[in-house]
Order: C-alpha cells, then structure tokens, then sequence
C-alpha cells in the first residue's frame, strides 16, 4: 500500500497547490519517475491511476515497457534522460514523447527517423550546472526554428529542471525562464500554423513540484516522492 498512500499525499499536495495558484487539477499531468523501479512497481502505480511514465534510459525502458505497453495500451512513456544519438532509432520507436532534445544535433538524428516520435519537448538550461539543455532563449529559438524546418519532428513544449536547493527564489527563477520562453515560442512560431503547439511545461520534481503549479507547470516528473 505503500505507493498508493504516497500517491494519494502527492494527489493532496497537487490540489493544494491547484487552489492556492487558482489552477485546475486537469490542467496538469502527475508523470511517475520509474528510472531503477522494477516492473512490479510501475504495475501497482498503474493500479493506482498514473497514466504516465518517464526513464531516463533507452535499454533500461525497453526491458520494462515493451510488455508493459503491450498489455496497457492508455500507459504514455517518456524519455527524460540524455539521449545519444547512437540510440535515437531504438528510442523513438519505444518513448511517446522525447522530453530531453537539448541539441541541435539531436534534432538532425531525429529528422531521419520520421512519423515514429509523437512528440518532442525542448530542454532548457535554466538551473543545474552540470545538466543539459540549451543555454538560452536565443538558442531554443534556432533549435526550433531547424525542428520546425525539417517537417517531421513536432515540438509539443518545453522542459527544465531547477537547481536543487531549498533557495526558492532561484527555484522560482528556473520556472519562470520557462514559462517566458514559452511565451517568446508561440510569439515567433504559433501553434495556428498547424506544425508544433507549446502547451507543455514539464518542470517540477518531488523536491519543487508545488512551486512548478504555481509557476504554470503541466507536467510534473515524479519519482522518490511516489516510490520511497
């Protein structure tokens, strides 16, 4: 019962969040972290309503989903690691959405593998010294722009992860860059055209996931909070 009670306080703390940001619980998808959990877990967060799922590698991910999905067929899996572009071919054909394109080098790999990836999300850099992601607004911009011109990849948004502190300002700091990147996307490339939409903000953790809702984030990647 252990991840049921997790998730049930989780589910407490995002409606808190909700009514304290003015936001409606739907508006945000709760994404279970299963990096290094076994099959059995996932299975019980199923059980317990996470539609959701995200890995961070592609061999680790295919032992796990590839039954997985075949008997739950509502199951989404994200690849929110860094991925190499050695292993781009076995990851679009696995993941539903590539959360972590942080190059533009990544974007061409993904561009000879058509009509596979749902949907992509770009990183970026806002936080982590050591993380990955684009550096800039300056560079997101160009990176979609080389998306967006290639025809096959569809950018569904963006993602970051903060700096690990107790600081909330710099956390909040993180989020916002987001949010205002966002925003200068759909300016310089609206979602009317039919090519990409920017509706995704994948920010917010088990350590920060209450600031990322009042920050405007849709998609929380949780991992220690469901499964310890």
């Amino acid at each position: 019962m252990l991840i049921a009670e997790n998730i049930a306080r989780i589910e407490d703390r995002i409606q808190k969040a909700c009514i304290s940001a003015g936001r409606k619980r739907d508006e945000i998808t709760l994404m279970a972290v299963t990096k290094f959990e076994p099959v059995g877990k996932i299975e019980e967060a199923y059980g317990c309503g996470i539609r959701c799922f995200g890995e961070s590698r592609v061999k680790e991910a295919s032992e796990k989903f590839d039954g997985f999905k075949g008997n739950h067929q509502d199951a989404k899996l994200h690849m929110i690691g860094s991925l190499q572009r050695n292993k781009v071919k076995q990851a679009v054909s696995l993941f539903d959405c590539i959360q972590s394109v942080d190059r533009n080098e990544l974007i061409a790999e993904l561009e000879k593998h058509p009509g596979l990836c749902k949907s992509v999300l770009f990183e970026l850099h806002t936080g982590e010294d050591t993380k990955s992601g684009f550096l800039n607004t300056d560079a997101l911009l160009k990176a979609a722009e080389l998306a967006l011109n290639t025809g096959n990849i569809k950018p569904a948004g963006l993602m970051t992860m903060a700096p690990f502190t107790e600081d909330a300002k710099l956390i909040r700091s993180s989020f916002r860059q987001l949010v205002k990147a966002g925003r200068e996307l759909e300016k310089r490339f609206p979602a009317a055209e039919g090519k990409c939409r920017w509706d995704v903000l994948s920010m917010g953790m088990s350590n920060d996931f209450e600031i990322a809702i009042e920050e405007g984030s849709t998609l929380l990647r949780i991992g220690s909070a469901v499964f310890k």
